[in-house]
């Protein structure tokens, strides 16, 4: 990606902030900022002083800004969406015009202007969905799959990539922790055994990277993670905090729209999948719409496969959640701050 322009939807975001910072390491000539928060955008430029970031205030609602931002990108990094599980569900309209009607300018965009690969992030919520962020989120991922079928010879190559809880990010649970330990109060739980996938803001990016990387349009790429309980996550950052003595927990019961555990390959995917090492890639299904030819025969195997979900991969301990939290330099930074 050197010597090429990198745009980035809803790039003041942690992962839009994290790419941005790989990518200008990487000698690229211009990463494009789009967003529609100035005052992150200003906070953004104080803090990465380099004149090859551009910044773009814009929605992605807004097709006309979408226009403006896509035009004469090389690779675009599609990251803006409405996130948070409880006000998706409470205003899942709103989520609805950014995840999903959105998403839509910016994939037509891109092919419109022929760019040369667009990767649009996904969440493991969009896994048999049972709330308004992942239903929104696993529409989004039809319609790239839908583009990159319909269009299949554009020069644009369309690929997505989805992702599990992400430390250190914004919405991340540890931060609250952390605050909570430090003031003294008890941690709030919602339910123990509710368990998570851990990754870290680089393996976020190493997916991007990897999916950009991809010459096979439509494909959805997992990386591999592995996951621990929210009680095993509240005990590691005490311990972290040495008030491991003084821990108080809270249990306040699921919120709207939460499971118990989450997906990032479902079992049909998952009969599916190519095992790539560190990553799972999921192909296209570029069958045709015809049904009528399937009437008579279909597919031929269904492999004895199980979903890839934060119960079935591999559980950390909470010896191993300390160590993998206290090595990331977000949460460095971020103690570094806190003890100002």
């Amino acid at each position: 990606m050197n010597s090429s322009t990198v745009l980035i939807t809803g790039g003041t975001g942690s992962f839009g902030a994290t790419m941005a910072k790989h990518l200008l390491s990487e000698n690229v000539d211009e990463v494009r900022i789009f967003s529609r928060d100035e005052n992150k955008q200003d906070l953004m430029r104080n803090s990465i002083s380099d004149n090859r970031l551009k910044f773009i205030i814009g929605d992605v609602r807004d097709r006309n800004s979408v226009d403006m931002a896509v035009k004469g990108a090389d690779y675009v990094f599609h990251a803006a969406a409405l996130k948070q599980v409880p006000s998706c569900e409470f205003f899942p309209m709103q989520a609805s015009a950014t995840n999903i009607n959105g998403s839509a300018n910016v994939i037509d965009a891109s092919l419109r202007y022929e760019i040369k690969s667009i990767v649009c992030l996904s969440s493991d919520k969009a896994v048999y969905p049972i709330n308004a962020m992942g239903m929104t989120k696993a529409l989004m991922e039809k319609i790239a799959q839908s583009y990159a079928r319909n269009y299949s010879d554009s020069k644009t190559k369309i690929s997505i990539t989805r992702y599990g809880n992400v430390m250190m990010s914004r919405g991340s649970v540890i931060p609250l922790f952390i605050d909570q330990i430090k003031s003294g109060k008890p941690i709030t739980i919602t339910e123990p055994t509710m368990t998570r996938f851990m990754m870290s803001l680089d393996d976020s990016v190493s997916l991007v990277k990897y999916a950009f990387s991809s010459s096979e349009s439509g494909a959805l790429f997992v990386k591999k993670a592995p996951a621990c309980t929210v009680e095993t996550l509240a005990k590691a950052i005490s311990i972290l905090l040495g008030m491991e003595k003084q821990l108080e927990i809270n249990y306040i019961g699921t919120r709207h729209g939460e499971k118990l555990y989450e997906s990032l390959l479902g079992v049909e995917e998952g009969q599916r999948a190519i095992d790539r090492g560190d990553y799972f890639q999921v192909s296209l299904d570029a069958r045709s719409l015809d049904y009528q030819i399937y009437f008579d025969r279909g597919i031929n195997e269904i492999k004895n496969t199980e979903a890839y979900t934060s119960h079935s991969t591999r559980q950390l301990s909470v010896e191993e959640v300390v160590e993998l939290i206290g090595n990331l330099p977000e949460y460095q930074m971020f103690m570094r701050s806190f003890a100002k």
